[in-house]
């Protein structure tokens, strides 16, 4: 009988220790949070050509090519998750990160932080995943036009890391990175981004409905 009950201590403790590690693990893993609302642009600011428009909880890009920046505070070593869908495989926009100081134009962030593209039509260097024209994508796990992707990208440091529905596509350090010469002037100019920096959302094409693109989630994680 006593040894019946010291095995049920053994256990019961056992079971109150994994909890806990559960909990304490859970505890450590940060929340996600939400920068887009579902109802209003509230804490960006849109600067250049075209516009965001918000509809059924969507983001949708008219016209191009524009900022849509995030106001609040610059990020570094964190993750962001940007949920989006575009109308065909040529529809074009891009997600920036490491944008240097607050932008006055949409060349500002070309050239004073990293652009993730958004364009499954285009090659390594400038399709979707890519870090436009410095570091070209290594797989295209894209959904069809009119299906949702996430894409996540993680700033650690200088390095940045980009997934697709779970797949990297991209692991840019740019310390060891060799990056191709600028050839053409709307490409980014070369040089270090800063460890953090602002975050914005590309409207780029004026094609009508077919270059749309749309986001639905735009949410940050620290590390």
């Amino acid at each position: 009988m006593k040894n019946i009950l010291a095995l049920g201590v053994v256990v019961s403790a056992t079971i109150v220790a994994s909890a806990w590690a559960r909990d304490d693990k859970d505890a450590k893993t940060p929340a996600w949070r939400s920068l887009f609302d579902g109802k209003t642009l509230d804490g960006w600011e849109h600067i250049g050509p075209g516009k965001m428009i918000v509809e059924d909880g969507i983001i949708r890009t008219e016209g191009g090519m524009g900022l849509l920046w995030y106001t609040g505070e610059k990020f570094g070593d964190c993750v962001i998750k940007v949920v989006y869908k575009t109308a065909t495989k040529s529809s074009n926009a891009g997600v920036y990160v490491s944008i240097a100081d607050k932008p006055k134009d949409p060349w500002f962030a070309v050239h004073h932080g990293y652009e993730i593209q958004i364009c499954d039509s285009e090659d390594d260097w400038h399709t979707t995943g890519a870090i436009y024209s410095l570091s070209k994508a290594t797989s295209r796990p894209v959904k069809s036009p009119g299906e949702w992707n996430t894409m996540e990208i993680t700033l650690k440091g200088k390095r940045v890391q980009v997934t697709i529905n779970g797949v990297v596509v991209n692991d840019f350090d740019p310390a060891t990175a060799v990056i191709p010469e600028r050839k053409k002037e709307y490409e980014p100019e070369r040089g270090p981004r800063p460890e953090k920096g602002y975050i914005g959302l590309q409207n780029h094409d004026d094609y009508g409905e077919k270059s749309h693109v749309y986001y639905k989630e735009v949410s940050v994680r620290p590390l």
